[in-house]
């Protein structure tokens, strides 16, 4: 997706369905694809990304004198952060493109929206580069990263390009030379390119990258959307196991008792950390584990079968009579 043919695909890929009831039954190779890639289960940080973005755009439209303010997608691994950064740019993007389609026999589609990814310890022209790779534009080895920025600039205003998604922000060091030099490159991109810029990025508050004079310019442009670790209960409220809920929802397995994962939302949330990443993992894997051996439902067995991610591991793995070591 850090290319535009590649974003096009996903864009306009329909996103996959869960099952509708008095539907023809699904194959089993359509079912296995399906908890492959899965739904999008929306989340408060979804909505609270969507509205942010909305306003944002409109309060930046006109906007010429400073830089537009921008929004950071920020929360712990797993959290749901590039799912809620991809699903916004997806409803932009097909929005603008409802909104403003191209003239008749045009062969130049809108490109409303731009996804980036920051590279490990990125420099300035590292960076650059990646803007331009996105759009396809050309480059040649002799050219400077100043003559970089500004084909990437011209290229996206040229194209219409409305929203800038960043991800991976975290790679950014400021307190370094290198990156102190591609946070100035990204002060001057969101200053010359007439977009909204959306960064996201592992615990954005806790890194370098707020420190320092420019660290203090993002914070003073930069709204923060958190995209935290569901908690287990919320006053009256179970934030998880509602969670949950709408995740059992969408499986697609012939013989799963509904409730059965809501039943076990407190041993699940001690699995994952509350981490929405590490849940709808867990759920996939069972149910793909499930339908490979015919048992068509996800039981608490199975999904204590089940090794999750190394962080949600290691954080929580219940101990049981089996998993209990006997010494020697």
């Amino acid at each position: 997706m850090t290319s535009w043919q590649g974003w096009q695909q996903f864009v306009t890929t329909p996103p996959p369905a869960p099952p509708v009831p008095g539907d023809p039954a699904r194959s089993e190779e359509e079912r296995l694809a399906y908890h492959s890639a899965f739904v999008t289960v929306r989340t408060p940080a979804i909505d609270t990304l969507t509205t942010s973005v909305r306003t944002l755009m409109i309060l930046g439209r006109h906007q010429t004198v400073t830089a537009r303010p921008s929004l950071i997608v920020t929360g712990p691994a797993a959290a749901g952060k590039t799912t809620a950064l991809l699903h916004v740019g997806r409803a932009c993007h097909l929005a603008h493109t409802h909104s403003h389609p191209p003239p008749a026999g045009s062969l130049h589609a809108p490109v409303p929206v731009a996804y980036v990814l920051v590279p490990p310890a990125a420099s300035a022209k590292a960076l650059a580069t990646e803007f331009a790779r996105y759009l396809g534009i050309p480059l040649t080895t002799r050219m400077t990263q100043a003559a970089i920025t500004d084909a990437v600039c011209h290229t996206y205003n040229q194209a219409g390009v409305r929203l800038v998604l960043i991800d991976e922000i975290h790679r950014l060091n400021p307190r370094t030379t290198t990156g102190a030099e591609t946070a100035d490159l990204l002060k001057d991109l969101t200053e010359r390119i007439r977009a909204t810029f959306v960064y996201a990025g592992i615990d954005v508050t806790g890194t370098a990258l707020f420190s320092g004079d420019r660290g203090a310019q993002l914070a003073a442009r930069a709204s923060l959307v958190e995209c935290g670790a569901f908690p287990a209960r919320l006053g009256k409220h179970e934030p998880f196991r509602e969670l949950v809920t709408g995740v059992e929802a969408a499986l697609d397995l012939r013989a799963h008792r509904p409730g059965t994962l809501a039943r076990h939302a407190s041993y699940l949330h001690q699995r994952t950390a509350g981490r929405i990443g590490s849940l709808t993992r867990l759920i996939r894997q069972a149910a793909i584990t499930s339908i490979l051996d015919g048992t068509e439902r996800i039981t608490k067995t199975s999904l204590d079968a089940v090794r999750l991610d190394h962080l949600a591991e290691t954080h929580h793995r219940p101990t049981t009579r089996h998993s209990r070591t006997t010494p020697h």
